[in-house]
């Protein structure tokens, strides 16, 4: 396996738990996020949130990943971007996408070769074509946009990660697909090659077989 040189863009939850895996890994990674106050205390090794295992595990790796807040030199830096910037739900259902679409954005804008933009967030299917879209407003190199959907659950995330019992990569170009598929080489699972839209049609739909699930037990509760 070939290390990658990977950035992370949005120190959340997801991004958080993928830069951390991606480095136990031994590919070479730079998270990012806007949060001075979180970036410095990533920095000295304190982790934001709660999952098990979590804080240990950037412990091991520390010397396999950076953090900051300086956008240009993550873009810089790294051949491989993964966009896990949040995408809340508003009142009426529908997905908040300012803050992806602004990330993609800053990121285009700083792009200076090939780069492959990986699409973690949850995004309604089509975003793919949308980014191809917005970059080439501001970029007319060579790049590829990839979606690759998280399985995470809160508790299991470091083994839904690195153990899962699949990863979708939804790719259009075979260059970022033979790049992704190195990225997850040493991740002992089935990997499956869809179009973008499928991979992003995939999330949702495993989001709503997990709300159908809850929403039957629940019934059968009451």
């Amino acid at each position: 396996m070939f290390s990658k040189k990977i950035a992370i863009i949005g120190a959340g939850y997801v991004g958080l738990t993928t830069g951390v895996c991606l480095a136990s890994l031994g590919h070479s990674v730079i998270c990012l996020d806007n949060d001075q106050d979180k970036i410095e205390k990533l920095k000295k090794g304190v982790i934001p949130i709660y999952e098990p295992g979590l804080a240990e595990l950037l412990k091991a790796h520390q010397n396999n990943i950076v953090f900051t807040n300086n956008l240009s030199e993550a873009v810089h830096r790294a051949g491989v971007i993964f966009l896990a910037v949040g995408t809340p739900s508003q009142e009426d259902g529908s997905v908040d996408l300012s803050y992806f679409q602004q990330a993609v954005v800053e990121v285009a804008q700083n792009m200076n070769g090939y780069k492959v933009l990986v699409d973690k967030s949850t995004v309604p299917p089509g975003t793919a074509n949308w980014v191809k879209k917005e970059v080439k407003k501001y970029y007319q190199g060579e790049f590829a946009v990839v979606s690759n959907p998280e399985f995470l659950r809160e508790g299991t995330a470091i083994d839904d990660f690195l153990k899962p019992d699949r990863v979708v990569i939804g790719v259009d170009e075979e260059k970022a697909k033979e790049i992704m598929l190195d990225i997850y080489l040493a991740v002992d699972a089935p990997k499956f090659a869809t179009t973008a839209q499928s991979a992003e049609l995939i999330k949702y739909a495993a989001n709503s077989f997990l709300a159908m699930k809850i929403s039957f037990i629940n019934e059968i509760a009451n």
